[in-house]
């Protein structure tokens, strides 16, 4: 009797830790995302925030959550704001994006990362800084307008680099956007904004 209750009180927890959790606002939270602690898997920890799912850096600083596909274990999250009238992404003091590395989520491979008003050691790295980079058509609309005329650079974040972290500061680049999957020929119309992050599926 005592190895039945036992038995089921493992079962339970096991269960109840492998929950799924509720929605939040309008937007699914898939396994093993966890919204709060008594769902998901807390090492895949994300927030909702008054309806909102976010996402936290291990700076501290939310990203709003714009799309997550679990059959791929990705989520795409919206890239800081440019702060009207200057070229300073809203989380420079920050340092821009940086992932927890002891958490199971990287950077994918499929970013096209623009940098703006960067100082000119920035020429010495291997970007794209020509007057063909891809920033500068967005430095022609919406928020990148406060951006225009300064130095600034694209780049693919591809294996090579750092998997979690994209860089901002001051006397480096001051801001930043992201792109998600850009083909060489993609008119500024159907770019898709945002930073994609994949996780590591549980084992």
């Amino acid at each position: 009797m005592v190895h039945a209750i036992l038995f089921l009180f493992v079962l339970l927890t096991q269960v109840s830790a492998y929950r799924v959790c509720p929605k939040c606002g309008k937007t699914k939270v898939p396994y093993p995302l966890s919204a709060d602690g008594n769902c998901g898997d807390p090492r895949y920890r994300i927030y909702c925030n008054d309806g909102v799912l976010e996402f936290m850096s291990a700076q501290g600083f939310y990203y709003k959550i714009n799309r997550i596909n679990p059959k791929t274990n990705k989520l795409v999250i919206k890239p800081p704001s440019i702060e009207e009238d200057t070229c300073y992404s809203s989380d420079l003091d920050q340092g821009g994006l940086i992932l927890d590395e002891s958490l199971p989520f990287n950077i994918s491979t499929r970013n096209t990362v623009m940098l703006f008003n960067c100082s000119d050691n920035i020429l010495l790295s291997p970007l794209n800084c020509s007057s063909s980079s891809f920033c500068r058509e967005f430095e022609e609309v919406g928020e990148g307008y406060g951006c225009r005329g300064t130095l600034c650079c694209h780049y693919l974040k591809d294996s090579s680099m750092t998997s979690h972290r994209i860089r901002v500061r001051v006397g480096g680049c001051t801001a930043y956007t992201c792109v998600v999957d850009k083909q060489a020929n993609d008119s500024i119309e159907s770019w898709n904004f945002g930073i994609e992050l994949q996780w590591l599926p549980p084992f």
